[in-house]
């Protein structure tokens, strides 16, 4: 449970079950560790149990034989209707117990695919072998965007009448309320009115794709440069970005906020004009429903769900992966453009606020259980 927006999807999927519905639930997790910070330390799982499997660890290991045996021994004590599963590691091991165990609602949630096309072809081929395989041991899966379930499909790991599509729910308040923010954000970071604040928020890390902004910012800071980029986020690159940053003579137009907890996202987003994510892989980034809700237009790789919302045209830009030029234009046209800034905001606010909302989710996910678990009654 790091800080990130499969883990705070499952969260608030498992509050508003037990305190929208009354239903018993339970969390079953391992250890939290990374350099993203762990969600449950805030305090913001109230009075939702949770079991914490010391042997449930994120990589691949020996200890996984042990973390099967000791799930099942949870699910023999709690004797659950419903076995909703997240992340492959913990996706696979669950499914499998699982659908020993006979339980009579198996479902999983995919948030992004473990096989991707920048893995090499025996490391790819082996997770879509895991997932089809796991595939077989659950009965519905939810895909947190069209987008999961066509590249699902294609890799044959299941047909599409075992998907369903459900967004990924958050707590969209924050996000509708953020401008109230923006004055105070902007002050403390350094912004003045002058400045045009093109934010985006991921971890400084590999396939997030900072260097191309960083190289395309070049482009559009030698035509607007009264433009500057909020990163949002930490990781084990930020030493090599700053440093290409500074041999461009771009230090003064980026600023990086570092780890921020959950909470400061929806204020940093208010004291943005517009948000940037370049991205080369991810189911459907949160960032993105969560500018567009509040009401700042969207640039992204066209990666993944990035096209569900990324609307060109309506919502923001597409480009392709790795277009630093059609990245600096996009970017180049929205900084000089308010009024379509604001269009492209407020388009996107009125189209997704309720979609995210994360009761919306859990009314939809419910759904599922229910008609899941009626069938196997029958």
């Amino acid at each position: 449970m790091i800080i990130g927006g499969a883990q705070e999807n499952t969260l608030l999927n498992c509050l508003d079950l037990m305190r929208d519905y009354g239903d018993d639930v339970i969390l079953i997790t391992g250890t939290s560790t990374g350099p993203e910070g762990d969600l449950l330390s805030q305090g913001r799982a109230g009075e939702l149990p949770i079991r914490y499997l010391d042997s449930l660890q994120r990589a691949i290991q020996l200890r996984d034989i042990a973390a099967a045996r000791d799930i099942r021994r949870v699910l023999r004590e709690f004797q659950p209707d419903v076995v909703h599963t997240h992340s492959a590691k913990a996706g696979l091991i669950g499914r499998y117990v699982a659908w020993g165990e006979k339980v009579p609602a198996v479902i999983h949630s995919v948030h992004g695919a473990p096989f991707h096309p920048y893995q090499n072809f025996a490391a790819r081929e082996f997770f879509r072998r895991c997932e089809k395989w796991a595939a077989k041991r659950c009965h519905r899966m939810i895909s947190v965007a069209d987008a999961m379930t066509d590249l699902m499909v294609e890799a044959s790991v299941a047909p599409r009448e075992k998907f369903i599509t459900i967004s990924s729910g958050m707590d969209v308040q924050p996000f509708v309320d953020a401008t109230k923010h923006r004055e105070n954000i902007r002050a403390k970071y350094g912004f003045t009115d002058q400045h045009i604040v093109v934010g985006k928020i991921a971890r400084l890390f590999h396939l997030k794709g900072h260097a191309d902004l960083v190289t395309a910012a070049a482009d559009v800071i030698a035509i607007e440069p009264n433009v500057r980029f909020l990163l949002v986020g930490d990781g084990i690159l930020k030493e090599s970005l700053q440093q290409r940053i500074g041999e461009l003579g771009l230090s003064d137009h980026f600023v990086f906020t570092g780890l921020v907890p959950p909470s400061e996202v929806p204020p940093l987003i208010g004291a943005m004009d517009a948000l940037v994510h370049t991205s080369y892989r991810e189911g459907l980034a949160r960032a993105l429903p969560q500018a567009l809700i509040a009401g700042r237009p969207v640039i992204s790789y066209d990666v993944d769900g990035a096209r569900e919302v990324a609307i060109p045209g309506e919502t923001g830009f597409l480009v392709a992966p790795g277009d630093t030029d059609d990245l600096a234009k996009s970017i180049s046209t929205l900084v000089g453009d308010a009024e379509m800034r604001h269009r492209m905001g407020r388009e996107g606010q009125l189209r997704f606020t309720d979609q995210f909302r994360h009761q919306t989710m859990t009314r939809r996910i419910r759904q599922v259980y229910e008609e899941v678990v009626a069938k196997s009654a029958v």
